[in-house]
């Protein structure tokens, strides 16, 4: 006897009596699962629109507090302080129309509404018609645009360009007329040697110094000069 031929393909087996179908297909067939499929469809885009809301609007509520705010308040026109100038320059000319500069570092309005100011390392320039030109300066001052008076105090350095230099330690120069006046100690050198005097007076816009009180003069020879 020839063997029966086998088939290919095998249907798959029967439920056994008793036995539920796969829990997904309850599920899924379920309203129930619908109404969640339905809600989700709803939730999810609108968490991940809340999402993108936060990343972009968190650093900027978080930097709130950080920022530098900007505010008005009431305030008397007596509260304001006095004006300041960083780097003043002034230009100005004596009775002969001669050019004349006061510059600072620092110039502070001395009264409110006054020509008048204290200044931080003010100097004084002054141009002679022939070129020369004389240079005053010191660590404070005050400057007087009416009456044209600079005092210098705190350390006063004169300079002249052919070499000569002063120091004391006020010095009161009165722009307009082209005079100054120191009535402390002053000691001095140029080419022409040394000098120590209790005060001095400039006059001329520098063309003249004449030293007062008890003074010392030391010669110093030219260079080549016998002795």
């Amino acid at each position: 006897m020839s063997a029966q031929p086998q088939p290919l393909f095998r249907p798959p087996p029967e439920p056994r009596a008793g036995r539920s179908a796969p829990a997904a297909h309850a599920r899924a067939g379920s309203p129930h699962y619908s109404r969640f499929v339905s809600m989700m469809k709803l939730i999810l885009p609108s968490m991940a629109v809340v999402l993108i809301a936060l990343v972009v609007v968190w650093p900027r509520l978080s930097s709130v507090d950080e920022r530098f705010r900007l505010g008005f308040s009431s305030m008397s026109a007596g509260a304001v302080d006095s004006l300041t100038m960083v780097n003043a320059r002034y230009f100005g000319t004596d009775n002969d129309n001669q050019p004349f500069t006061v510059t600072a570092d620092l110039a502070t309005e001395a009264a409110d509404g006054s020509h008048a100011l204290d200044m931080e390392s003010p100097k004084a320039d002054i141009t002679l018609k022939d070129g020369t030109w004389l240079v005053l300066d010191s660590s404070t001052g005050h400057y007087n645009h009416d009456s044209g008076l600079l005092d210098l105090r705190g350390g006063v350095n004169v300079f002249q360009d052919q070499g000569y230099e002063l120091h004391t330690a006020a010095v009161q120069v009165d722009l307009k007329a082209n005079r100054a006046v120191g009535r402390d100690p002053v000691r001095g050198q140029g080419p022409f040697g040394e000098v120590d005097a209790e005060g001095l007076l400039i006059t001329e816009r520098g063309k003249n110094v004449t030293f007062t009180g008890k003074s010392k003069l030391i010669l110093r020879p030219a260079a080549g000069a016998k002795p």
